[in-house]
């Protein structure tokens, strides 16, 4: 079994700057993508960012510029750095690794459970 579990979310004001951060647990072989995604309410959920195992990073151009995402192999950990936030940027964010388990020949999409983010304008 392999859990994800995010940390990092709250409160702001907009402008302001915050850090997201997923670690992966269990029994993991290897880690190929990574990515966060986002919810608000009424609206479906989007990708804000993703990054492969060697470092290639995918945004959509509406999360380009104030959205960084950056990974610790070593730690199976990933993290979202996002700046300038905006109330449009109130969601719950929700982290997505795609893992190969131990003793298992294929990979699987695991979700975190989803952080609050709330940005005031």
């Amino acid at each position: 079994q392999v859990q994800l579990v995010e940390s990092g979310g709250g409160s702001v004001q907009a402008g302001w700057s915050l850090i997201l951060s997923c670690a992966a647990s269990g029994r993991i072989f290897s880690i190929t993508s990574m990515g966060w995604y986002r919810q608000a309410p009424g609206n479906p959920r989007e990708l804000v960012a993703a990054i492969t195992s060697e470092g290639s990073t995918n945004y959509p151009d509406s999360m380009k510029g104030r959205f960084t995402i950056s990974r610790d192999n070593a730690k199976n950990t990933f993290h979202l750095q996002m700046s300038s936030l905006k109330p449009e940027d109130t969601a719950v964010y929700y982290c997505n690794a795609v893992v190969r388990s131990s003793g298992s020949g294929i990979y699987v999409p695991y979700w975190g459970q989803g952080t609050q983010v709330t940005v005031s304008s």
